[in-house]
Parts: structure tokens; C-alpha cells; sequence
């Protein structure tokens, strides 16, 4: 806007005044000199039509050396422009990579206190079977009690850890299903590194993958719907569950319409 309002401003009439004024000079020179031009006169001549010839091209020249400079100056704003916005996005993928590094370290802690805890209630069996051996029915039916006590345990922890995978499994299908195909990969690497942590006591995952055929063994249907014979899994809405080789929950998964 300010080059452009420099260009208009720059008017024409001025110069070709002047160069109206030496041509008309070299005209008045050239009719009243004598023949053959003295030097003078010859100077004097070719002195009036260089002043008329820069003259005429001094706005023209104006001209081109003001775009050169816009454009010199557009172009390096553009550059800035550019750098600023890797340098933002520099920034972003710091950021995200500092996060990830946190969530792994702490996923990597969860998981051996998780492989210490199952040590722990691992010797602590151990230790009940001993000691029921040598315990009168009194004594056996207290530690009975202890062991129900510590499955039921066992039981919530499944219940809180299968709740926590299945946010995890939410939140990366949301992600894979945006428009930020690094948010997705991130989301998909957090819910691996969970799921490993999960394998570690025992919990393994069932994800069936679209196309997979319909076993009613490992997967059901949203209100118990009966699947048709030989039909094909759509997408799947909640993971299955195995804990230490035995199924404690299905797969959710959805036909095609």
C-alpha cells in the first residue's frame, strides 16, 4: 500500500516539462546556429538532448526501482513469515516430545510397580499354601477368608485397569479418526506402551481388525444381537480381554450395514 501510494504520487507532467523545455532548447539552438555548428553550439546541443533523454527516463527508472524494492521487501517478509512458522512448529514438536518422554517414563514406573506388586501377591500365596498346610480348619477357614479378600482385590485392580485401557482405546480411536495424523501416532504409541504394561501382569488385549470374521466365542454384539453365519467385523467399539490365559470379556464390535 505505501510503495503503491509512492507510484502515484510520482508525477510525469514535471519531468516531461523539463524535457520539453531542453528539447525545445536544443530546437531553438539547432534552427539559429551556425553552418557548420560551432563547438559551443555543438555542446551545448548534445547538452540539451542528454538533459531531455534523463529527463524523460528519470520516472520510468523511479518506477522500476521502486518495485524492485517492494518486491525485495515482500519477498524477505515472506521469508520471516516462513521461519516464524517453523520456528513455532520446532517449538510444537518439542513440546509434544517432552510429553510423550514424561508418559513413558511414568508408564515404564507403573509398569514395575505392577511386576512388583504381582511378585509380591505371588509370594504371598505361596506363603498361604504353606501355612494352610499346617493350620487347623480353624485357621484354614480364616485364610480362606483372606484369599477370597485378596481375589476380590485382584477382581477390582482388573477393573480399574481394564476401565483404564478402555480410555485409552477411546481416546486413540478419536485421534485416528481427526485430522492430526501426528496427535494419532502419539495416541497410538501411549496406548501400546499401556497395553505392554497390561501383558506384563497377565491382561492381554483382544482388538478384532475390520474384515475379521465374527467368532462368538471372543466377540459380541451391542445388546447381545445375534450375529448372521460367516459374517465380517465392521470396526470395533470396545477391546476383548484376557487375564493370564483366560477370557474375562469380549470383544464389542459392530457388522456392516
Amino acid at each position: 500500500m505505501t510503495s503503491d501510494n509512492t507510484k502515484s504520487a510520482l508525477p510525469f507532467w514535471p519531468f516531461l516539462l523539463v524535457d520539453l523545455v531542453f528539447l525545445g532548447l536544443a530546437g531553438w539552438v539547432f534552427q539559429t546556429a551556425h553552418r557548420p555548428l560551432l563547438p559551443w553550439e555543438a555542446w551545448f546541443l548534445i547538452l540539451c538532448v542528454t538533459g531531455g533523454a534523463i529527463s524523460f527516463l528519470t520516472p520510468f527508472l523511479r518506477r522500476n526501482a521502486d518495485s524492485q524494492a517492494e518486491a525485495q521487501a515482500r519477498t524477505l517478509a515472506d521469508a520471516v513469515s516462513q521461519i516464524q512458522k517453523l520456528e513455532q512448529l520446532a517449538g510444537q514438536i518439542s513440546m509434544a516430545t517432552g510429553q510423550w518422554q514424561g508418559v513413558h517414563e511414568h508408564a515404564t514406573a507403573t509398569a514395575n510397580t505392577a511386576k512388583e506388586l504381582a511378585d509380591s501377591m505371588a509370594a504371598e500365596a505361596r506363603s498361604f499354601t504353606k501355612f494352610l498346610q499346617k493350620a487347623d480348619q480353624t485357621e484354614k477357614a480364616h485364610l480362606r477368608l483372606e484369599v477370597e479378600k485378596s481375589r476380590r482385590a485382584e477382581g477390582e485392580w482388573l477393573q480399574v485397569v481394564t476401565r483404564m485401557l478402555d480410555h485409552v482405546f477411546a481416546v486413540a480411536q478419536a485421534a485416528s479418526h481427526s485430522d492430526q495424523p501426528g496427535l494419532a501416532q502419539q495416541m497410538a504409541q501411549f496406548q501400546d506402551a499401556c497395553r505392554d504394561a497390561a501383558r506384563r501382569v497377565g491382561l492381554v488385549p483382544i482388538e478384532s481388525q475390520p474384515g475379521e470374521v465374527f467368532d462368538a466365542k471372543i466377540h459380541q454384539l451391542d445388546n447381545d444381537a445375534v450375529a448372521p453365519e460367516n459374517a465380517v467385523i465392521a470396526d470395533t467399539l470396545a477391546t476383548g480381554y484376557l487375564y493370564q490365559g483366560q477370557l474375562i470379556r469380549r470383544s464389542l464390535v459392530t457388522l456392516p450395514q
